[in-house]
């Protein structure tokens, strides 16, 4: 099992009104320099489609994408042992300093793509950030058992807070 460190930014400016938490960037996250970044990841087709913009070609594009709608991305963890990409073999997890984000964005809410990164938010980050999180359904090619309109319905729940 390999230590691993989230390489990427938060993603936020102080227009943010939501935050999306995922757990950890999966290996071709990182491999691709971004959130969500498998090719699998059904995460930026579902936003593209519940924002009525064009699927986000690269990472800059989905950045702003993100960003012009009032979404924050981060993960719950900036470090962790995992074995690849698999949530349920975390160990030793070292959570994210989700404040600099809370503190320049007035965040309306928190949600977290899964059920790992919703535990993980309630165990190490919810005392501290005093919000509660809601959970959708992970994104993730192995989340198969839900389907992209099912999730594209899921998330939709982040809409009432952008407006």
């Amino acid at each position: 099992m390999a230590e691993v460190k989230n390489p990427f930014a938060p993603v936020y400016d102080a227009r943010s009104k939501v935050l999306i938490l995922g757990t950890m960037p999966s290996p071709k996250s990182r491999e691709n320099g971004f959130y969500y970044g498998h090719p699998q990841n059904r995460f930026w087709r579902v936003l593209a489609a519940l924002l009525k913009e064009p699927l986000p070609e690269n990472n800059e594009q989905k950045r702003q994408m993100a960003l012009r709608h009032g979404i924050a991305l981060y993960d719950v963890l900036q470090a962790c042992e995992i074995q690849g990409a698999a949530d349920a073999s975390i160990r030793q997890p070292i959570p994210s300093d989700l404040e600099p984000i809370l503190q320049a964005a007035e965040i309306r809410a928190v949600f977290a793509t899964g059920q790992k990164a919703a535990a993980l938010y309630r165990k190490y980050s919810q005392a501290k950030t005093g919000r509660p999180i809601f959970c959708l359904p992970s994104p993730s090619p192995a989340n198969c058992a839900v389907s992209l309109e099912k999730l594209i319905r899921a998330y939709a729940a982040i809409l009432d807070y952008l407006r």
